[in-house]
């Protein structure tokens, strides 16, 4: 990992420690927090990988997007690109003494397979609490990753020579279908809020919006955009929406604006009327006034919040 300072928020571009060409990195939460300068794991940071984390044993909690999860015995996190996170302290605000096993990739990295896509796009929960059963399959999935990685890192016995290339390349290819294998086990999880898993097309439908959304939430929150450049009708994009999330396509879009508000709040210096105009506000009072309608809170209350 590499980490660059913005205001309060870090900036971590993914660099693997142990000089493999390879995007996926298994270590420890306790070897993560050695990694990491004290100042630096209490401050918020922000990734350009994926981050999934499964709790073995202790307490803590994460915040993910100014949303806390616990974490205890079988919570499963995963953190997508761009989503801003503190790793999970305890109750001193230190970080926190987890037993968990992290999975660091790129997005590149996995298998390209349809029943992941969702699971990649960064529009799933980022936090499960995993029955007993689903656990231990879990547990067995990243313990099998973690041995395959040290044999990769070339972690056996001191007569043990180095692993030869196509062993390297071998032993990757195996690690890429092994996370593609815990990905497909995530995609099979039941919601979390209990919604049912939207059946195709529908299920198309709401990601091409979603996708849509991440490259225009800036410039439009008007659902009639988005069905125009999807070609689909806005009722089919609302039904859609409802369907797998439970909110229609106008809450999803102003819930997106919100969230890339409360991120320049909280992590930047920007005026609240130059955020407006960031995210499509000719007028800082408009702004405001959605701002303070979607959160129950003014821009300037959020931040001071924040601070």
């Amino acid at each position: 990992m590499v980490e660059s300072g913005q205001r309060d928020v870090i900036d971590i571009a993914y660099d693997n420690p142990d000089r493999l060409h390879i995007g996926v990195e298994v270590l420890t939460f306790d070897a993560l927090k050695r990694r990491l300068k004290s100042s630096v794991a209490r401050r918020p940071s922000r990734l350009d990988f994926h981050q999934i984390m499964l709790v073995r044993g202790g307490e803590g909690a994460a915040m993910v997007d100014f949303v806390t999860h616990p974490c205890v015995r079988g919570t499963l996190l995963h953190l997508r690109p761009g989503q801003v996170q503190r790793l999970p302290s305890g109750a001193n605000g230190r970080p926190a003494d987890l037993d968990a096993v992290l999975l660091l990739f790129t997005a590149d990295f996995p298998p390209p397979l349809p029943a992941t896509r969702e699971v990649l796009g960064g529009f799933g929960p980022v936090a499960r609490r995993l029955p007993p059963d689903d656990f231990d399959a879990f547990d067995r999935a990243v313990t099998e990753m973690d041995a395959e990685y040290r044999t990769l890192r070339g972690e056996q016995t001191p007569d043990t020579t180095a692993l030869a290339d196509t062993d390297v390349e071998l032993t990757g290819a195996l690690l890429r279908q092994l996370l593609g294998a815990l990905l497909i086990r995530m995609a099979r999880l039941p919601d979390p809020a209990g919604r049912p898993v939207p059946a195709t097309p529908g299920a198309e439908v709401y990601l091409a919006f979603r996708r849509e959304l991440e490259h225009s939430f800036a410039t439009t929150r008007a659902v009639e955009d988005y069905a125009a450049r999807l070609g689909y009708s806005p009722r089919t994009l609302t039904r859609a929406c409802l369907a797998a999330t439970g909110r229609s396509a106008k809450q999803l879009a102003d819930a997106r604006v919100v969230l890339q508000a409360q991120r320049l709040l909280a992590h930047t210096d920007l005026p609240v009327a130059a955020i407006g105009r960031t995210l499509g506000f000719t007028e800082a009072t408009n702004f405001g006034k959605f701002f303070t309608r979607e959160t129950g809170r003014t821009p300037g209350d959020f931040r001071r919040a924040q601070r």
